[in-house]
């Protein structure tokens, strides 16, 4: 298997690493012609990589000593630990000697680091947390879903933009229609900002707008893309991950109650589905949307499973050019 794809992991980033990180990875360069840059403490890591086979070509350790917490502030943890996991392996994308990064690490760590160590493709103003919502059809992209709480038009004309060509090129959606996030579907509805993008959507060569989507519709499917600000998308991001959880909680409770636990055995494996289709793990990340690279952030609860959905990912990302089309729409 040629390996023309390198792809930077977080070996010390989230709840489960290194185990299910490395895991992983030594899952996903069986399928996937990609080499992979393990970035993480390397007799840890080394140790952990011992329990698998894998072709040693595929797989190559960097070293580095420190980790950021989630309960470090982004700038500080980025300006006072470049040895960390995450800072080195952002720096391997910025020096080409990757072509994507992947971490469940700090988001917000990410976020920074990636601006000021990968930088921004021209044109872009802030890049977007793309996140694949479940719905009825399969996924909305929700874009932004928390990386910029303060939004001007011109930024969220940009999400559509980039949503569109990653849903194309990564997702496999022809065509994607994208859908403004709303209280309403009207188009007088809504605050000033989503007035005014409204009028700046329905102008804008290159995407497929099909106009206001009330979140009531999202679960249905109403748009393949939801663009919003970072502040209302992860509110709607955090409200569907705790109703999932909810919903899959009180039926598992309901079903096993007296007469029910036969019926409950007979009914496991369609609730099973029911309850894979809310896991993050088969989706892989969330991509960082606008960088020069991309950097993908994975849940940090996220297990093995994650780690090879997200790689899938980069590969689509880099064998379908994406930066050069995300960059060729913003210019026109």
């Amino acid at each position: 298997m040629e390996r023309n794809i390198k792809i930077a992991v977080d070996a010390m980033g989230g709840d489960n690493a290194p185990f299910e990180i490395v895991k992983g990875v030594a899952e996903a360069v069986k399928l996937y012609p990609v080499k992979v840059l393990l970035v993480g403490k390397e007799d840890i890591v080394k140790k952990e990589l011992a329990s698998y086979t894998y072709d040693e070509e595929s797989i190559e350790i960097v070293n580095a000593d420190e980790v950021i917490t989630t309960e470090e502030v982004p700038t500080e943890a980025i300006k006072n630990k470049k040895n960390s996991s995450l800072m080195v392996g952002l720096k391997l994308v910025k020096d080409k000697k990757a072509d994507a990064f992947i971490s469940a690490g700090s988001t917000g760590a990410m976020f920074v680091g990636g601006t000021v160590t990968v930088g921004r493709i021209k044109g872009i103003d802030r890049p977007a947390l793309g996140t694949c919502l479940p719905n009825m059809k399969g996924y909305s992209l929700l874009l932004d879903s928390g990386a910029n709480v303060d939004c001007k038009p011109q930024y969220l004309v940009q999400f559509a933009k980039m949503g569109t060509v990653y849903a194309e090129n990564v997702l496999g959606i022809k065509n994607p229609t994208v859908g403004l996030a709303n209280i309403g579907v009207e188009k007088e509805k809504g605050n000033m900002l989503v007035k005014e993008v409204y009028e700046m959507l329905e102008n804008t060569e290159g995407i497929n707008f099909i106009g206001n989507a009330e979140i009531v519709d999202i679960p249905k499917g109403v748009a393949d893309i939801i663009v919003c600000d970072g502040f209302e998308g992860n509110t709607i991001l955090k409200l569907s991950e705790g109703l999932s959880k909810m919903l899959v909680s009180l039926i598992k409770t309901e079903i096993t109650k007296g007469a029910y636990v036969i019926a409950a055995a007979a009914l496991k494996k369609p609730f099973d589905n029911i309850k894979k289709s809310f896991d993050s793990d088969n989706v892989g990340g969330a991509p960082y949307i606008g960088f020069k690279s991309l950097v993908m952030k994975m849940h940090g609860s996220c297990k093995s499973p994650a780690v090879v959905n997200c790689i899938k990912q980069c590969v689509d990302f880099v064998e379908n050019d994406t930066v050069a089309k995300i960059e060729k729409l913003i210019q026109e």
